[in-house]
């Protein structure tokens, strides 16, 4: 691999677009980008400005020009992307579900530990500032030994009939939807500011539109959860894709003895401090800063901005450095295993142990 990092997308949606910006924003070459058809691979290349015209995603995978490959396609062909790959003796980045299965997350989590390639997941909200000034606060034992974790992931883009997408059809995007599209990262976020793990739960799944373009839907609109964390807390989250209005609300509030610390991803620039004497609104880049604070306070920092982050890290990671926090396979398994005991415990009825 030589100085700048070469990077192919494989995938031309929505993702693949934010990773192709984050891909330039952190310096490297987006070498190349391959779609379904050779169409939407040569438009896909146009839109993202990579450097060759649109491959087929076997050519792009077996290119000589390429140390990373970024899979941002349906979540069914996220395996055989990823095992080729790693094949190919290429670096990985996948879009979250790692695996449509728990033994398919597990697998390609082995096959790139064996490998010793970087391989990661984009759990991206781990990346705001606010979010490193909380986990900060808890390692230093400001908050207090915690109590209860509570919050919500709430989307709207399927709340009526007319909402579809392949996400919806088991066949493209495997057995959960709402939970293993959303829950999964409100999961990895909470467990990663408090370093305490899910350990058993009790959910309930729901299907709000029993059918969509014509077909039945399989797939849960909306999960709600009850956990107990591996130090004892107690926690509750409630996961929708049919709740109107809310674009992208991933909400938290970790409570300890001496002050709750509360997160929301679509107000990021500030951090809820509550307290017995007084509460408080810490801003993003004032105060205590992180290396991620690109920009002074006010001058708002977002999705986006994480993506980059976490790219940036990912790249970083290729040299040899070990960038805190960076979310690899196995928290991309980590979330697989949450999402297997989410779907067991709604089909039985009954609290499931995670069985990490």
């Amino acid at each position: 691999m030589g100085d700048a990092v070469r990077a192919g997308v494989i995938g031309v949606g929505f993702m693949g677009a934010v990773h192709a910006r984050a891909i330039r924003r952190s310096g490297a070459t987006l070498s190349r980008v391959a779609g379904s058809t050779r169409e939407s691979s040569r438009a896909g290349a146009d839109r993202f400005g990579a450097v060759h015209p649109g491959d087929t995603a076997e050519a792009l995978l077996a290119a000589d020009d390429i140390d990373v490959v970024h899979v941002c396609t349906p979540n069914a062909t996220h395996g055989p992307l990823v095992r080729a790959a790693i094949a190919n003796g290429k670096h990985v980045v996948c879009e979250k579900p790692l695996g449509v299965s728990l033994p398919e997350a597990g697998d390609l989590a082995a096959l790139a530990e064996a490998a010793g390639v970087t391989a990661t997941v984009p759990f991206v909200y781990r990346f705001y500032p606010t979010v490193r000034l909380a986990r900060a606060r808890i390692a230093a034992g400001t908050a207090g030994a915690l109590r209860l974790l509570h919050g919500s992931y709430l989307q709207d883009w399927l709340a009526d009939e007319h909402g579809d997408d392949w996400r919806v059809d088991p066949a493209s995007g495997g057995p959960s939807r709402a939970f293993a599209d959303i829950g999964v990262h409100w999961c990895d976020l909470v467990e990663f500011v408090t370093g305490h793990r899910i350990v058993r739960l009790a959910a309930r799944t729901t299907v709000a539109v029993p059918a969509r373009g014509g077909r039945p839907v399989h797939t849960e609109d909306a999960a709600v959860l009850l956990f107990e964390t591996s130090h004892g807390a107690l926690g509750n989250l409630t996961v929708s894709q049919v709740s109107p209005g809310r674009k992208n609300r991933l909400w938290f509030s970790v409570d300890g003895a001496a002050e709750s610390l509360s997160f929301d991803q679509e107000a990021p620039e500030t951090l809820w401090v509550g307290a017995r004497a007084a509460n408080q609104q810490l801003l993003r880049a004032a105060g205590d800063t992180t290396r991620y604070d690109a920009l002074p306070a006010g001058h708002p920092q977002g999705y986006q901005d994480c993506f980059d982050a976490f790219v940036a890290d990912t790249y970083s990671a290729l040299s040899g450095a070990a960038p805190d926090g960076l979310p690899t396979f196995t928290d991309g398994l980590r979330a697989a295993r949450l999402t297997a005991a989410v779907l067991r415990s709604a089909e039985r009825g009954t609290w499931v142990d995670v069985n990490d």
